[in-house]
């Protein structure tokens, strides 16, 4: 009885991990760690393997910087400054904090077009790098997905052969 509801907090934290992605108050990658860590320490110490984890460590750091990364290039991408790149940055993460889910959406945008006036760019051109942002959001919550997605598909494999 207990191993059956270990396996629905494992299922738990796996759907709530993609809960993180659009309200990024959620840790989304820690969740899912504890998923993993939940089946580790409870069920059965032996079964994940240092290759499990190794990989799990390189996918979980992609997961952090997936957001940044993805929001500076499409930023760059669409004709925003360096400064506006690293506004980005900082806008994504402050914007998850300030109105989740939809904070990270408008923040990096209105900052990377306040950024660009003040660089004195027309508002075309600011208005084209915050479209930059906002795609790089999506872009980066895309591989968010696909990313989590693999992980939990390898802890399943892992499981079953």
């Amino acid at each position: 009885m207990l191993d059956i509801v270990i396996w629905i907090l494992i299922i738990a934290f796996f759907v709530l991990s993609f809960v993180g992605i659009i309200f990024p108050i959620i840790p989304s990658v820690v969740v899912l760690w504890g998923g993993f860590l939940l089946y580790h320490f409870v069920l059965n110490p032996d079964e994940l393997t240092w290759t499990f984890w190794i990989a799990m460590l390189v996918f979980t750091a992609i997961l952090f910087v997936a957001d940044i990364i993805a929001n500076s290039y499409f930023v760059k991408r669409f004709g925003g400054s360096k400064t506006g790149e690293r506004a980005a940055a900082v806008a994504v993460i402050v914007g998850s904090f300030i109105t989740p889910p939809f904070g990270i959406l408008y923040v990096p945008f209105l900052v990377v077009f306040a950024v660009e006036m003040m660089q004195k760019r027309s508002s075309g051109e600011a208005l084209r790098a915050s479209i930059g942002s906002l795609i790089g959001f999506l872009g980066g919550a895309v591989a968010k997905v696909v990313i989590q997605l693999i992980m939990i598909i390898w802890f399943f494999v892992v499981l079953l052969f």
